[in-house]
């Protein structure tokens, strides 16, 4: 039986930073308002011209294969999680594929909101469970500045811009991606999304000027949904793979908001210690918050650690993943 193990990770974060500081001097707010409300300090923010979430994506994916050692050759498949990509058509996969020089790779995107990284892993580990691919890459590119409204208080100070990857092979270990878990409730559509610039409402010049080619969040909405949800998403993966909580070496949630990380992990009966968190210096970078979690604290994860990712977003859509670590 062929399992499918993450055999590298890699990551790639824009240059120039917007701490809460500086956000200060745009908009009505002040650091210790973001801070005690979502535990954000700063974001990354990219501002090369032209440039998109294949941008951050391709070099994640560069990374990933000269830290690993694969030849862009080698590559049979490119999954690439975003809600913000470069152009409505082409795929932003088919340009990260393109930059990275991956020549003998198909790639297409999947919108999965923030839960994309997780739901991409899956479908990765789909392919590679079944033999139809060997090397499977997943990326999660987000150029969330993108469809940040920098007026709008409530959620400008949320988001940052990121990408990572990781590469997907076959093993016949018992490792890597083991069980996931996923749900979707169309019901909670109006509370997260950008209300323009699809078919239902095409951009124009009325609708960029009413905002609505911006995100937009009922943020009290969201969030008791965001922490019921991932805990029991969370809770449901642990116990259909027999394992307690204090089986699980690492919980990594997504980077949404430090007041939900905290809930969930409470409720869950998490130690914070077994917590990774990194939103204080990223912010929110929806599909690629939980890959570049993983990437910042890579060097402290073993061999067979016990791992549930998380995540909550636009659709809704949520779920969790168990992962036995195998790098």
């Amino acid at each position: 039986m062929l399992y499918a193990r993450i055999s590298g990770i890699a990551s790639y974060v824009p240059d120039d930073i917007l701490d809460n500081e500086m956000l200060s001097k745009m908009v009505d707010t002040n650091d210790e308002w973001i801070t005690t409300r979502v535990g954000i300090k700063q974001r990354r923010i990219l501002k090369k011209e032209g440039a998109g979430s294949s941008y951050m994506g391709a070099k994640a994916v560069e990374k990933l294969l000269a830290d690993t050692g694969t030849s862009p050759e080698e590559v049979e498949l490119l999954i690439c999680a975003t809600s913000n990509p470069d152009y409505r058509f082409p795929s932003t996969g088919s340009v990260i594929a393109h930059e990275a020089k991956l020549s003998n790779c198909y790639a297409y995107d999947i919108q999965a909101a923030c839960a994309g990284f997780i739901v991409a892993l899956e479908d990765a580990a789909a392919y590679v469970r079944s033999g139809l691919r060997k090397k499977v890459i997943v990326v999660a590119a987000e150029k969330m500045s993108s469809m940040v409204n920098y007026e709008d208080r409530s959620t400008c100070a949320l988001f940052g811009d990121g990408a990572a990857a990781v590469l997907v092979e076959p093993t016949e270990e018992r490792t890597g991606v083991i069980d996931a878990v996923f749900h979707v409730d169309g019901e909670g559509r109006d509370h997260l999304i950008m209300p323009a610039g699809g078919s239902v409402l095409p951009t124009t010049h009325e609708t960029v000027d009413a905002g609505q080619n911006f995100l937009q969040q009922d943020g009290r909405y969201v969030y008791k949904h965001a922490v019921t949800d991932m805990l029991t998403s969370s809770m449901d993966v642990a116990q259909r793979n027999n394992l307690t909580m204090d089986d699980v070496d690492w919980l990594v949630p997504h980077q949404a908001n430090l007041r939900i990380i905290e809930a969930v992990s409470s409720r869950a009966g998490i130690a914070p210690e077994k917590v990774l968190v990194n939103i204080e210096h990223y912010g929110n970078t929806s599909a690629a918050s939980i890959p570049l979690c993983l990437d910042e604290y890579k060097d402290r994860l073993k061999k067979g650690d016990k791992i549930i990712l998380t995540a909550f977003g636009a659709g809704f859509t949520w779920g969790a993943m168990y992962l036995v670590w195998d790098i």
